[in-house]
């Protein structure tokens, strides 16, 4: 399983766009083949801090997501809505049985 972490900084004036955006994505990332969760959750501590969660089911998978138009139009949206650079953290993950 893949997963994929993210933020976005918003600010006062951009964060109603930014969730906005960010729930259109999530909605339709949801559809996408191999799309095992896809999330966005507002930081508790910094409400103008958007956190993203995604688990794909394997690589090949979120390669044909990241070459969706809809979600490189996205990319580059939340990128001009936030305040400083947002980061991606993708790990290649094993579930471990207890």
């Amino acid at each position: 399983m893949i997963i994929v972490t993210g933020s976005a900084q918003t600010t006062p004036a951009t964060l109603e766009d930014a969730l906005r955006i960010c729930l259109e994505h999530v909605k339709r990332s949801r559809l996408e083949p191999g799309c095992l969760l896809h999330s966005v959750h507002q930081d508790v501590e910094d409400p103008n801090r958007l956190v993203f969660l995604e688990h794909w089911s394997d690589l090949d998978a979120l390669k044909v997501h990241f070459a969706v138009p809809e979600c490189r139009a996205f990319a580059k949206s939340v990128r001009a809505l936030a305040s400083e650079p947002s980061p991606l953290n993708i790990y290649e993950a094993t579930p471990v049985a207890l």
